[in-house]
């Protein structure tokens, strides 16, 4: 299936560019170029976007572009001075009760790339929101104030609440069968989970300098929808 850039586009104006990031497509190229990347089909549509920031492959949703230097310099000081508000939705395993919960624990990302929880890492600052409460399950709000590498990751892992299906940090696969009452499996079938990939989803990002004024929202990709369908129906 080819994939189409445009299709992505949830924002454009002479200055920025913003899309909807589906999952399983990395931001950057990767080593071996073999697969696509965020970065060079941006610049197939226009070669002048740069990338303000970026999110994990797997996490789908906002990725905000600039079409020239100076907006990305004015966009880059935002990001510096904490004036973007970013806000993510995450599945977690767990009924978990976060009230304005924050998580104010450093991270130190090593020379091979894992991360981990350390005092003596960079500061790493996250509030989290429940936003609907199941039995094996909470849709979580999520928003850092800094940005570090896996920081909602590791935080929530930290807080005992890791995302669902997110193995690197102790979540569990999510199956309909550990949920739904007098569930049938095929015989010769084996069971395949409700989402295949780290249930967190960049929903919203707002920024306001001299010059932008920005609002956007980026709906839930279907595996991440139905995920939560799922669970309102039988998480009950």
């Amino acid at each position: 299936m080819k994939l189409r850039f445009e299709d992505w586009i949830i924002h454009e104006d002479e200055g920025t560019l913003a899309i909807s990031k589906p999952p399983h497509i990395a931001s950057l190229d990767e080593r071996s170029l073999q697969e696509p990347s965020i970065i060079r089909l941006a610049k197939a549509y226009n070669e002048n976007l740069q990338l303000c920031h970026r999110i994990d492959k797997e996490t789908s949703g906002i990725l905000l572009m600039a079409k020239n230097p100076e907006m990305y310099r004015e966009i880059a000081m935002a990001f510096e001075k904490r004036r973007i508000e970013k806000v993510y939705h995450a599945v977690v395993d767990g009924a978990i009760n976060f009230q304005e919960h924050v998580v104010d624990l450093n991270i130190h990302v090593t020379k091979s790339g894992k991360v981990r929880i350390d005092r003596d890492g960079k500061e790493a600052v996250t509030l989290f929101q429940s936003l609907e409460i199941f039995r094996h399950f909470t849709l979580m709000e999520c928003m850092p104030l800094t940005g570090r590498m896996h920081q909602i990751r590791i935080h929530l892992a930290s807080q005992n609440a890791p995302i669902s299906a997110d193995t690197l940090y102790g979540g569990k696969m999510p199956y309909l069968s550990h949920i739904k009452r007098k569930f049938h499996q095929g015989k010769h079938s084996e069971e395949s989970p409700m989402i295949n990939r780290f249930a967190l989803h960049a929903y919203s990002l707002f920024l306001q300098t001299e010059n932008l004024n920005l609002d956007l929202k980026a709906p839930y990709p279907k595996d991440f929808d139905v995920l939560v369908k799922l669970i309102r129906k039988y998480d009950l």
